[in-house]
C-alpha cells in the first residue's frame, strides 16, 4: 500500500475513533443528567405538595384554611409530570427523546410551582435553576424546547390568567417582555457555557483517539516484532540444522577417511596374525606377530578415539552440574594425558579456590583435551612445560588457564582453530576444539586462546560467577 493510501486511512481511523469516543461520552452525561432529573421529579413533586398545602389556601384565597384544590392539581398533575419522563428515564435513557420530555416537564414544573404560589416572584427563580440543570446535558436543543414552554406558558396564561404568572389580575403590559428577557439573557450564557463543554469534549475524545491509536500502533509494531522475531529465530535454527547436516555429510567423509588407514592397518595385520596362527609352532618364534598384535590395539584405540570425537560433537547432552573442586579434577585430567620425555606439567590450581558448579565429566575431557594439545604444541625432541592455573571464583568469574611454552599457533592458522573439522594435525578430526569451546560455552562461559609463534600459547576459560559461586 502506498504512503498515500496509509495517510487517508489513518485519518479516517482517527476521525472515527474520536467521533465514537465523544459519541461514548456524550451518552454516559446524558444517562448520568437523567438519573439527575429522575430524582429531581420525585423531590419536586413532595415539595408541590407541600406548598400546595401550606401556602395555596392562603395565597390565593387569604381567607379561611382548608383543603384546596390546588392540592389535588399538585398531586395529581405532578404527578403526571414526574411520572412521565421518569418511565422514559427508566426505558429509554440517554434517548433524544427522554432529554426533551425532561426539558418539556421541568419547566412545567416551574410553571405549577408559580402558580401553586400564586405568582410568587421567588419561584420564577425556578426557571432559571431548571435551565442551569438542563445545561447539564451539554446539549442545546433541550434548552431550546425548555425555553419554548416558559414562553409558551408565559404568552398564554399571562393572557387569559395572569394572576397565576404574575400574581396580579391586571399586570403592566411590559412584565412579558421583563421576564422573557431575563430567560434569553440566561439561555445565551448556557448556550456558551454547552458550546464550551462541547468543545472540550470533543478535544479530550481526540487526545484519546489519537492515544489509542499510537499505542495500538505500538502493539501491532511490537506484535510484528515478536513475529520477525519469532521467523528470525526459525530461520536461525533451520540454518544452524542445515550447518550441521552439512557439517556431518563432511565429518562422515573426515571421519571415513581417518578410519580407513587404521582398519586397512588392521586387516593386513589380521591377515598375517591369521597364516601364522594356522602353524603355532611358526607363530611361537616369529618376532612380528607381538608387533602386529602392538599394531592392532594401537589402531584400534585411534578408532575409538575417532568414533568418540564423532559422538562427542554429534550429541549434546544436557549439563548434570555438582560442586567440583577444580584442584583435583585438574590432576585427574593429567594424569590421563600420555606422558612425554622432556615435558612437564603442572598444576598450579590453588587449593583454596572456591568449589564451582560444573558437569564433571564434561568439564574433566575439557582439561583433558587442552593439556594433550599443550602438551603436543611443544616440538618433539624439546623439553617444555605445561601448567594449568586458576584464579577468581566466588561472586567473580573463574578463569582457568592452560599455558604451554611450546611453538605456538601461526597467525594465519588462529582464528580457525575453532571450526569443527579444522586440523593441521596428520592424525585427527578436527573436532577437539570445537567440542571443548561447545562445553565452555554450554557451562555459560568463553574460551579464548592467546597465542604467540615460537613462544608457546594460552588458552584462557572464564566462567560466569553463577557456575563459579562456591557450592
Amino acid at each position: 500500500m502506498s504512503q498515500a493510501g496509509v495517510e487517508p486511512r489513518a485519518q479516517e481511523q482517527f476521525e472515527e475513533r474520536a467521533a465514537r469516543l465523544l459519541s461514548h461520552h456524550q451518552d454516559e452525561v446524558w444517562r448520568r443528567v437523567d438519573r439527575l432529573f429522575a430524582r429531581l421529579m420525585v423531590g419536586q413533586w413532595l415539595v408541590a405538595i407541600v406548598i400546595a398545602v401550606l401556602f395555596s389556601p392562603y395565597g390565593w384565597e387569604g381567607k379561611e384554611r382548608a383543603v384546596h384544590v390546588h392540592v389535588h392539581a399538585a398531586v395529581l398533575l405532578g404527578g403526571a409530570l414526574s411520572a412521565f419522563p421518569l418511565a422514559l428515564v427508566w426505558l429509554r435513557p440517554g434517548s433524544v427523546l427522554t432529554r426533551h420530555v425532561v426539558a418539556v416537564s421541568q419547566l412545567l414544573w416551574s410553571a405549577l410551582l408559580i402558580h401553586l404560589t400564586g405568582g410568587r416572584i421567588e419561584t420564577h427563580f425556578h426557571i432559571f435553576g431548571s435551565l442551569a440543570f438542563l445545561a447539564f446535558y451539554r446539549d442545546w436543543p433541550v434548552l431550546l424546547s425548555a425555553t419554548g414552554v416558559v414562553v409558551a406558558d408565559h404568552y398564554l396564561r399571562g393572557a387569559v390568567w395572569p394572576e397565576s404568572v404574575y400574581g396580579s389580575p391586571s399586570p403592566e403590559w411590559w412584565r412579558f417582555l421583563e421576564h422573557s428577557f431575563w430567560v434569553f439573557f440566561i439561555d445565551m450564557v448556557l448556550l456558551l457555557s454547552c458550546h464550551g463543554a462541547v468543545r472540550e469534549m470533543r478535544e479530550m475524545a481526540e487526545r484519546r483517539a489519537a492515544a489509542e491509536l499510537a499505542t495500538e500502533r505500538e502493539q501491532q509494531k511490537a506484535y510484528e516484532l515478536d513475529r520477525a522475531m519469532s521467523e528470525l529465530r526459525n530461520t536461525h535454527e533451520h540454518l544452524i540444522r542445515v550447518e550441521k547436516l552439512a557439517a556431518v555429510g563432511q565429518l562422515a567423509a573426515g571421519v571415513g577417511h581417518e578410519l580407513r588407514n587404521p582398519l586397512a592397518a588392521v586387516r593386513n595385520a589380521h591377515a598375517y596374525l591369521s597364516k601364522r596362527l594356522a602353524k603355532p609352532e611358526e607363530a611361537a618364534t616369529d618376532a612380528r606377530v607381538p608387533q602386529f598384535l602392538a599394531l592392532m590395539d594401537r589402531e584400534l584405540s585411534n578408532c575409538a578415539r575417532i568414533i568418540s570425537d564423532l559422538l562427542d560433537f554429534a550429541r549434546e547432552r544436557s549439563l548434570s552440574l555438582q560442586p567440583c573442586p577444580l584442584r583435583p579434577l585438574v590432576d585427574e585430567a593429567i594424569g590421563v594425558v600420555p606422558a612425554r620425555e622432556g615435558v612437564r606439567v603442572l598444576n598450579q590450581v590453588p587449593e583454596s579456590l572456591p568449589v564451582p558448579l560444573l558437569d564433571r565429566e564434561q568439564f574433566r575431557q575439557v582439561l583433558i583435551n587442552l593439556v594433550q594439545n599443550a602438551v603436543e604444541a611443544i616440538p618433539v625432541g624439546r623439553s617444555g612445560e605445561v601448567v594449568v592455573r586458576a584464579d577468581g571464583g566466588g561472586a567473580e568469574p573463574l578463569r582457568v588457564r592452560v599455558v604451554d611454552d611450546g611453538g605456538g599457533i601461526p597467525p594465519d592458522v588462529l582464528p580457525r582453530i575453532f571450526e569443527p573439522l579444522f586440523t593441521t594435525k596428520k592424525q585427527g578430526t578436527g573436532l577437539g576444539l570445537s567440542i571443548v569451546a561447545t562445553r565452555v560455552q554450554r557451562h555459560g562461559g568463553t574460551l579464548q586462546v592467546v597465542s604467540e609463534p615460537g613462544r608457546g600459547s594460552e588458552f584462557i576459560i572464564q566462567l560466569p560467577p553463577a557456575v563459579a559461586r562456591a557450592a
